[in-house]
């Protein structure tokens, strides 16, 4: 790059010492004529016209001649242009770094040390809307028990929600589903400060596909073929891009707003459930982040939505206030359904227990009861409550771990993949700080009685769990992507930092010489 710029400098060096002799040049036939009054003046006329004429051409062909030695932002960040003119941009509101170019010559980047995305930045590939947005357009098809239209609303975070019974804040709650996670974190990464339109800049590369949604509509009553159809097509389309070659997949990451084993069909089998998304040879080099993470090491839990999302810091400040003065009339809540069908299900002998206690508050979600569709009688029974009970569902997390972490109920896990070996971006590694732990076959073989077990707790320990989960709503909600908070890193923030960190570890292994494939997307038997 210096020799670049050197070039240019050295003509502008001439270019002075020509001028200077053709002003020396004048002078002397200036000096002469005054002398001899002979001519000559005609000449210094013709002189000094040209020399004016030489300054205006060289102020027309303005050349900057600073020496750019700032460090690169990459191994590769040096790029190379056939357009007479380019802009390089940067993403940052308001900032802009224009640098005008010959053909095929070199832009340098930006310093890191001026960068504030420096290492941050995220590419996102524009997809064919079959893979995203025409997905919704069938939305009360999406899933085959219920209509998700309404839920699409507000880009993704549903109908705003009445604060009837002063419940709530006034502002920030909406009646979202679950299963939106994707679309919702689609709408965030567009207005994420450090995406960028240049992939050669970009850290990580996010795809925008819905895979929940994809398959969502085929889970019950459809083959395989269908299950399928998408998952194959996306992946053909990612290999031909250029982005996919420089690391054959490893720095691209999806979104899923479903359980990552519905990507995870083993079989070929019709019966068999789920798409194949994630087996797929090309898939393997991805990174998932689902609401619950796989045992494979390129799946990573994130956090289930909840129904907060604040647009101003002030509001999470606000909210955490209110959970910390709120008033607690009961030790224990369980707010779920039996699974009578189920011989490893433990949630009859916690339903059995809870109302034979005073002490507990029952929630019944049982079909037909509609509790647990309302917003408001799900933040009211979890307020209420020292400890919320989280046993595992239909699968081994439950969207209420994160609905009773907001309302600053401490959790009572009974499986070890319900929280702590999933959601290890978001959650402290030391789980006794936030959580209480009560082995799953205690329960089981009625070892023990949650009220006893909750009542031993010294209340100062209570306290201070209570304060610490408290402290992570900040990480466990989702911020309204039609705005950005002040200081205050979400969910969606975490996960992309992440990511980042996780992509930053292979390019170090590729670095060192090792094969980056080794772990990456292994089968993990220790993970749960």
């Amino acid at each position: 790059m210096e020799k670049f710029f050197v070039g240019k400098c050295q003509y502008q060096l001439w270019f002075v010492l020509l001028i200077s002799f053709l002003l020396s040049l004048i002078l002397l036939f200036f000096d002469h004529s005054a002398l001899t009054g002979g001519d000559q003046n005609n000449v210094v006329t013709i002189l000094v016209n040209n020399f004016v004429n030489a300054i205006q051409d060289h102020q027309n062909k303005t050349i900057d001649c600073t020496v750019n030695s700032s460090p690169r932002t990459t191994a590769s960040s040096t790029t190379y242009h056939n357009s007479t003119s380019e802009s390089i941009k940067n993403t940052n509101p308001g900032r802009q770094v224009n640098v005008t170019q010959e053909k095929n010559e070199p832009i340098e980047h930006i310093s890191p040390s001026l960068d504030s995305c420096f290492g941050r930045y995220i590419y996102m590939h524009d997809i064919p809307r079959q893979f995203n947005e025409d997905l919704l357009k069938d939305c009360h098809s999406l899933i085959k028990w219920f209509d998700m239209c309404q839920y699409l609303s507000n880009m993704g975070l549903g109908p705003r929600i009445e604060n009837s019974e002063r419940l709530l804040l006034s502002k920030g709650w909406f009646a979202t589903n679950q299963f939106t996670l994707e679309l919702i974190f689609h709408n965030r990464m567009k207005q994420y400060k450090c995406l960028t339109n240049d992939s050669l800049l970009a850290s990580a590369i996010y795809v925008p596909f819905y895979p929940g949604f994809d398959v969502g509509r085929y889970l019950w009553g459809f083959n395989i073929t269908m299950r399928d159809s998408a998952s194959f097509s996306l992946v053909k389309w990612l290999a031909q891009k250029p982005e996919w070659k420089r690391m054959w997949g490893r720095d691209h990451f999806l979104v899923g707003g479903r359980i990552g084993w519905d990507f995870r069909r083993q079989t070929d089998d019709d019966s068999d459930w789920g798409s194949k998304l994630m087996f797929l040879p090309e898939s393997n080099n991805m990174t998932l982040l689902s609401i619950e993470a796989s045992s494979w090491n390129n799946d990573f839990g994130i956090p289930y939505p909840t129904y907060f999302h604040p647009s101003k810091d002030i509001q999470v400040r606000q909210w955490q206030r209110k959970m910390s003065r709120t008033k607690r009339r009961y030790l224990f809540t369980f707010a779920g359904a039996p699974r009578p069908n189920s011989t490893v299900s433990i949630r009859g002998e916690l339903i059995d227990q809870c109302r034979s206690s005073s002490t507990c508050n029952f929630l019944d979600c049982a079909h037909g009861a509609n509790n647990c569709e309302d917003p408001s009688k799900v933040m009211k029974a979890f307020q209420s409550s020292v400890f919320c009970l989280q046993p595992p569902g239909d699968s081994l997390t439950r969207r209420s771990i994160f609905d009773s972490i907001l309302a600053g109920c401490i959790p009572v896990f009974f499986h070890q993949g319900s929280a702590y070996a999933q959601y290890v971006w978001n959650l402290p590694k030391n789980h006794t700080t936030y959580s209480l732990f009560i082995p799953l076959n205690d329960l089981k073989e009625k070892k023990v009685l949650i009220n006893e077990t909750l009542l031993r707790v010294p209340k100062k320990e209570v306290l201070a769990m209570r304060e610490e989960v408290i402290k992570l709503i900040p990480r466990i909600v989702y911020a309204d992507p039609r705005y950005k908070l002040e200081s205050l890193e979400d969910a969606f923030d975490i996960a992309v930092k992440g990511v980042l960190e996780r992509v930053e570890a292979v390019r170090r292994e590729i670095k060192e010489g090792k094969d980056p494939s080794i772990g990456f997307a292994e089968l993990n038997g220790t993970k749960f």
